[in-house]
């Protein structure tokens, strides 16, 4: 691997859907308040949980899918119409007015259209008789057949690839994307993450123990309780320098991924991937830690994660950390699961257009590992390049640097 790619990759346009508004606008109004967004849940029943809030999308009443009819949009999933909505702002910003020109799309998700198959479990065991629209249930329950529902209303009929790893999904997605075009195979690709909130990831979170029973995460406090789920979607047009005439709004710098093989659901203590990923995308990037002026980091709020990537960061800008502004937009919006990866390098790029920090919300006393510098509100500040952390179960865990346009 090259120290520098000698083809610069550029970001033309970017869109955003979270529980903290709708594109751009809305969210960074959003974390210039330092607003956060959990709720009572209330789509599904939650009274044998530990947990009970989660963050939450109300989607637009109005159809969003122009060529399917009313009732063939019923079989669409809420996080598939999020993605939907990113990637028409992410077009939108680029310039775009359709898909020509456009290579190949890479999604990335954990969930899918769960809701899709929990609906059809539930008609099973509510009936063992034969009953109407299973079959449409099991079909538009696995995400390529989204997919296909999504190109097909953007009017394209390339290439799509799926990337489903966990949390690192979305990040995933967009390294992919990036080599993509450094190794030639594309000159413009589309790369995006989403997921929704369903009963089953929820269920099996709070098994685990690993939501917060207070129902507030609070990434790298002393006494952080757990995570929160939330849902979105993030979109992003990566093209080759040279073969756009667009302006761009970020550079796609460094990508890395590596498995710790640690354990199926907790992170190595040492972080040894994630400091290979870290050390791996900068040096792609062809910057040096103490050139990194944000990191968004994973950040769940759980007690083995962010010791694991606070350990992580500190062992890869040794001196450095001090200087390096951190902090974990989970805090205000939850974890996102499949798309976080995709969300958080958004806010990356958000952060380097505008010149701002997003806080790392609800600390009421810094843990102890966090030797670097914390931004526990929103903060004006200096960006040139920021970088992006994105951990999955498994031990997936990837990293993306990117500059300053």
């Amino acid at each position: 691997m090259p120290l520098v790619s000698p083809q610069r990759l550029l970001i033309t346009g970017a869109g955003i859907v979270t529980p903290l508004g709708f594109g751009w606008r809305e969210n960074e109004a959003s974390f210039a308040a330092d607003r956060m967004v959990f709720r009572p849940v209330e789509m599904f029943d939650v009274s044998a949980r530990i947990a009970k809030t989660a963050s939450l999308i109300d989607l637009p009443a109005e159809r969003l899918y122009q060529s399917l009819s009313a009732r063939q949009e019923e079989r669409v999933d809420r996080g598939s119409k999020m993605l939907l909505l990113a990637l028409r702002e992410a077009l939108k910003q680029a310039k775009r007015e359709d898909m020509r020109d456009v290579d190949a799309i890479v999604i990335g998700t954990s969930a899918g259209a769960m809701q899709l198959g929990e609906r059809y479990c539930r008609n099973v065991r509510a009936s063992a008789k034969r009953q109407p629209g299973q079959l449409t249930l099991v079909e538009h329950y696995q995400p390529h057949r989204q997919m296909t529902t999504i190109t097909k209303e953007l009017g394209w009929h390339g290439p799509v690839t799926l990337v489903s790893n966990a949390c690192a999904s979305g990040a995933n997605a967009i390294g992919i994307a990036m080599e993509m075009i450094r190794s030639g195979r594309a000159k413009r690709v589309i790369a995006a993450g989403y997921d929704a909130v369903s009963e089953l990831v929820f269920a099996g979170f709070d098994s685990l123990r690993a939501l917060a029973p207070s129902g507030i995460p609070r990434p790298f406090d002393a006494a952080r309780d757990g995570l929160a789920l939330g849902e979105g979607a993030a979109a992003m047009v990566i093209e080759a320098e040279g073969f756009t005439s667009n302006d761009a709004i970020a550079e796609a710098s460094g990508y890395h991924t590596a498995t710790d093989l640690h354990h199926l659901t907790q992170p190595d203590p040492e972080g040894k991937a994630a400091i290979r990923t870290m050390t791996e995308a900068c040096r792609q990037a062809g910057v040096q830690p103490s050139e990194i002026d944000y990191i968004n980091s994973h950040g769940t709020g759980t007690p083995f994660n962010d010791v694991a990537e606070g350990m992580a960061i500190r062992a890869w800008a040794g001196d450095a950390a001090p200087g390096i502004a951190v902090s974990s937009t989970k805090s205000a919006m939850g974890h996102l699961l499949g798309g976080a990866g995709a969300v958080e390098a958004v806010i990356c790029v958000m952060a380097l257009a505008g010149q701002w920090l997003p806080g790392s919300l609800n600390i009421r006393e810094v843990d102890p590992v966090a030797t670097f510098d914390v931004v526990r509100s929103f903060r004006r500040a200096k960006v040139k390049t920021a970088l992006t952390n994105s951990f999955g179960f498994g031990g997936t865990n990837a990293t993306v640097v990117m500059k300053q346009a």
